[in-house]
């Protein structure tokens, strides 16, 4: 009974837990919906064939569904027990092979949309290296704000329409996973990329890199020691990161044609084939869990003995502030667009103007049905934006307070973020129907995970930090510590990664509404403006250009915003802190932390030390 009250026991009774409610709420899919699942697998088998009574009845014979949703998962689990996952109810087929067939294709388009993802990481990472001093990260946050089946889109046309340089579907050689990857992984690496450049900065500022350099030691060595010094509470995202590549890649599967494990999972939504959803999603899963185990293990292995002997010491974030006349020109131009969208009709439909150019009478051009481009996008801002930033809102507040209770948390945190979101969707939109709020739920539930799994991985960073060693030696109350050290140093940075994920919560809404689970015609929302523009993307760029360049300027607007706000936060915690240290324990705590001798890597290297001049000498 100990081993079960254990942290690692806590966590897996959740995982248990979520994982069978999962399945269990997959497995009630067409009694949510309130369709009847002997129509749906008629038609996904024959479309020709008429629904009299005695066909119906023969499929619900054939399924066993007169006994009941209950009876159909006993049944089910029992075959799993087995290594049996059913047969799929509509190709009559078994469905492990298909399963397994899908999860091939996608985990080897995960492997090169990971690797290009890592390629546009470093391209990010390389300046901060080699500079030594960060950037605001506006650019960064519009390669994320990138809508992936818009790039899906824009690759087809390019790469494999006018040049002809790649395949444009199926899926046969490794030359047909170019296109895809490029898709998926340009957003992933700017995400990856600006969470390691956000902790640079001060890993590099920090004594012993002065130290380093001083002793002339090479700086592709500091930096791989640098590297390494900020990794370990990034590791988790980066799992994520790959597990996200690989069951949410719907949007792009479908745009290129993609046999991929999420693909397989709509079309067997779409058709109620219950055997081969639920095992396409205890698939993916699986996956989650193994990749959240893994990066668990990585992560503690780069930590080594410091977490476990509190010799850890935290580097301060020094948020890089852009030029404000950055944040102002995006500020300008989004209000002004949305502004002046506000004031022109967005349902307005004019069949002799359609899909004409930018011009006076139409700034940003029309679309298919001869509607205003800058007029719906200002009417759907409020609807995208104001969703987007209520979800992002909602995904912070879990994250901070699960990031405490990480023994219970991490195993629902690895089952949400490897449920794809379009499963999400399907299950949402199967009891309240496609909509906004339906959508909004759905990737609420899905899109705490990574926040949490970072919060998590500061809150016991900063519990084994040797500052709040000392103050636990002088006698701080733990609300003291919780208030004065442990929530400023968390909830800073992953506000910041919460701001990053805004643009990506909004596609994430956007891939809803491109897949008829979210938004629905004629509603302005942006994520419908992208999907209503695909069609029509090489005639008439500007109708999906206009949506995907505000998502881009609203995230790097986002970032340049947190920065300065992030800096206000911490200058006045500065103030704070430097007030509460003339005090007795402020005295005491530095006077101790001084005691500590720096005998361990740079990863222990307290940030108390008295700065030290050494310069690299002249050459």
């Amino acid at each position: 009974m100990k081993a079960v009250w254990t942290p690692g026991g806590r966590a897996g009774i959740t995982r248990l837990g979520c994982l069978v409610a999962v399945l269990a709420t997959v497995g009630l899919l067409p009694w949510l919906s309130g369709r009847d699942p002997a129509l749906t697998v008629l038609r996904a088998r024959s479309a020709e064939q008429e629904a009299t009574p005695e066909a119906l009845d023969a499929i619900r014979a054939d399924l066993g569904l007169d006994a009941g949703p209950l009876s159909l998962l006993g049944n089910w689990a029992s075959g799993l027990l087995r290594g049996d996952l059913g047969t799929s109810w509509v190709s009559g087929t078994d469905v492990l092979p298909s399963v397994v067939a899908g999860l091939q294709v996608s985990l080897s388009l995960m492997g090169a949309a990971l690797g290009v993802g890592l390629l546009v990481a470093c391209a990010l990472v390389a300046p901060v290296l080699v500079r030594a001093r960060g950037s605001a990260g506006a650019f960064a946050a519009m390669i994320v704000a990138l809508p992936e089946f818009l790039l899906a889109t824009l690759a087809l046309l390019v790469g494999g329409v006018w040049l002809g340089w790649l395949p444009t579907s199926g899926w046969v050689g490794p030359q047909y996973m170019v296109l895809p990857a490029l898709a998926l992984g340009i957003p992933a690496g700017g995400l990856l990329g600006r969470l390691v450049a956000d902790a640079l900065p001060a890993v590099l500022d920090e004594r012993w890199v002065e130290l380093w350099r001083g002793a002339g030691v090479r700086q592709a060595r500091i930096s791989a020691a640098a590297l390494r010094r900020v990794l370990p509470p990034l590791v988790p995202q980066f799992g994520m990161v790959a597990v996200g590549l690989t069951g949410g890649a719907v949007a792009v599967e479908v745009v290129f044609a993609v046999p991929g494990i999420g693909r397989t999972a709509l079309g067997a939504a779409k058709s109620q084939d219950l055997p081969l959803l639920q095992g396409s999603v205890l698939a993916l899963l699986t996956l989650g869990l193994v990749a959240g185990a893994l990066a668990a293990l990585v992560r503690r292995q780069m930590l080594g003995p410091a977490l476990r002997d509190a010799g850890l010491t935290l580097p301060a974030v020094r948020p890089v502030r852009a030029h404000p006349a950055i944040p102002v020109a995006l500020g300008v131009v989004l209000l002004t667009c949305i502004g002046w969208g506000l004031l022109r009709d967005p349902y307005a439909v004019d069949t002799t103007a359609r899909l004409q150019a930018p011009s006076l009478a139409y700034p940003l051009g029309t679309d298919g049905l001869g509607r205003d481009v800058l007029a719906r996008l200002g009417h759907g801002a409020a609807s995208t934006v104001g969703t987007a930033a209520a979800v992002c809102l909602v995904g912070l507040i879990l994250a901070l307070a699960l990031g405490f209770v990480p023994s219970v948390a991490s195993g629902a945190a690895d089952i949400a973020n490897a449920l794809p979101p379009v499963i999400a969707g399907i299950l949402v939109a199967a009891v309240s129907g496609p909509g906004t709020g339906g959508a909004a739920f759905a990737v609420a539930v899905i899109s705490w995970p990574a926040l949490s799994a970072h919060a998590a991985a500061l809150v016991q960073e900063v519990r084994a930090s040797t500052f709040l060693h000392a103050q636990r030696a002088i006698g701080a109350t733990p609300w003291w510590i919780l208030t004065r050290h442990v929530l400023p140093s968390v909830a800073a940075p992953v506000s910041r990664h919460a701001l990053l994920r805004l643009p990506g919560i909004a596609l994430a809404l956007a891939s809803l509404g491109f897949l008829g689970l979210g938004a629905q015609p004629p509603a302005p929302e942006w994520g419908l403006l992208l999907d209503e523009s695909r069609a029509y993307v090489e005639r008439a760029p500007w109708a999906a250009l206009a949506p995907a360049v505000a998502l881009a300027m609203m995230a790097g607007l986002a970032v340049s915003l947190a920065a300065y706000a992030e800096g206000g936060a911490r200058g006045a915690g500065a103030a704070a802190s430097a007030g509460s240290a003339s005090g007795r324990r402020g005295r005491l705590a530095v006077a101790f932390a001084s005691l500590r001798s720096p005998k361990k890597p740079p990863m222990e290297l307290p940030n108390e030390s008295p700065k030290v001049s050494l310069k690299e000498p002249a050459r």
